[in-house]
């Protein structure tokens, strides 16, 4: 992740909001790949490489999940 991420001098922020931030910046690029998948697979003629594909996009889901999970108990978020 660059400093470009930031919006505050990196090195005045704590470890714990860095951490926060590229915690974020994950949960970005979890999505930016499933939408990706879906664009694929949506062109896609080939069963079986819409399959892996399909797949592959339900790894990104479950990282997305377990990410979002994380954030928000080091948060403190509730429903």
């Amino acid at each position: 992740m660059g400093f470009d991420r930031y919006h505050e001098p990196p090195e005045e922020l704590s470890q714990k909001v860095r951490t926060f931030a590229r915690m974020i910046t994950s949960l970005i690029e979890e999505a930016e790949a499933i939408s990706w998948y879906e664009q694929r697979m949506s062109v896609e003629k080939d069963v079986q490489a819409r399959a892996i594909m399909k797949n592959a996009q339900g790894e990104e889901f479950k990282h997305f999940g377990m990410n979002s999970c994380c954030v928000r108990r080091r948060t403190g978020a509730r429903s």
